[in-house]
């Protein structure tokens, strides 16, 4: 699971000084910080083993389909 570093003083500071008041700013921060808790976010690992996984499944398939045309034209060549 990613971990998302995150400055809650500053961001309680922020938005206190855009006139939001301290125990709004609170509760904003501790909201968007259990969102981020809570979120399953891909890694750049996560993305590289699905784009293996499709490569390979890909290589598979077209692999199949060359050894199924090899087949039809030769029973195609046999016929004629």
């Amino acid at each position: 699971m990613t971990t998302i570093t995150f400055d809650t003083h500053k961001f309680v500071r922020d938005l206190q000084a855009a006139g939001i008041g301290e125990k709004e700013s609170e509760a904003i921060t501790n909201a968007i910080k259990e969102a981020n808790a809570s979120a399953d976010l891909a890694t750049k690992h996560d993305v590289q083993l699905i784009v293996t996984e499709a490569k390979a499944d890909i290589i598979k398939w077209v692999t199949g389909m060359l050894i199924a045309q090899a087949a039809i034209i030769a029973a195609l060549v046999k016929l004629l």
